[in-house]
């Protein structure tokens, strides 16, 4: 248990049966009492919420357990990872992954977080390199300045590149923004 007034930004908490993290912490200081002013995002669902407590107000912590674990394939709509300490496997199907899978790669290695022993959420590193097999044409000239074109990636994700990216392009993508960083080779 802990105190809604000791919450702090990235600690997570159980809210009426679903995992909540704190994305926003206000102190708010009443005449009588203090207030606990928090932006909560579901882990599993993705969305946020705005919560206010009383600082006294008692919240049940909840403790993550994160493992390093190898994306395989997918198989319709299930994906499968590989724990890299034990090498078992496991599936967690489209709705549990949300938009990651825009970015999941074969053979990629990521941290999955589980709480009571179920999986809740997969957390990317914040850059991946991906191939541009989509794009419209790059001519002599063009520069970083000159505007963007849309490219699709080999996972399926359609991003706004500079003009001078071309198929076969392999490009550094921001998995938080989902916006082009540079491009690799």
């Amino acid at each position: 248990m802990i105190n809604a007034g000791e919450l702090r930004k990235g600690i997570t908490i159980e809210l009426d049966g679903k995992l909540y993290q704190v994305i926003d912490y206000q102190h708010i200081k009443m005449k009588r009492t203090a207030l606990a002013r928090l932006k909560l995002r579901d882990i599993t669902n993705g969305h946020t919420i705005e919560q206010t407590f009383q600082n006294t107000e008692k919240l049940i912590r909840a403790r993550l357990d994160y493992h390093n674990m190898q994306y395989l394939y997918n198989d319709g709509d299930l994906y499968y990872f590989m724990d890299e300490e034990n090498f078992e496997q496991t599936s967690l199907d489209r709705g549990q992954l949300g938009d990651t899978i825009n970015y999941l790669k074969e053979g990629m290695s990521l941290q999955i977080s589980s709480y009571k022993d179920k999986l809740v959420g997969v957390e990317l590193p914040i850059t991946v390199e991906l191939k541009v097999t989509e794009t419209g044409p790059s001519f002599k000239g063009d520069t970083a300045t000159a505007g963007t074109k849309p490219a699709t990636l080999e996972t399926g994700i359609t991003i706004q590149v500079p003009m001078f990216v071309s198929k076969g392009n392999i490009i550094k993508v921001d998995t938080r923004t989902g916006s082009y960083l540079e491009r690799v080779s």
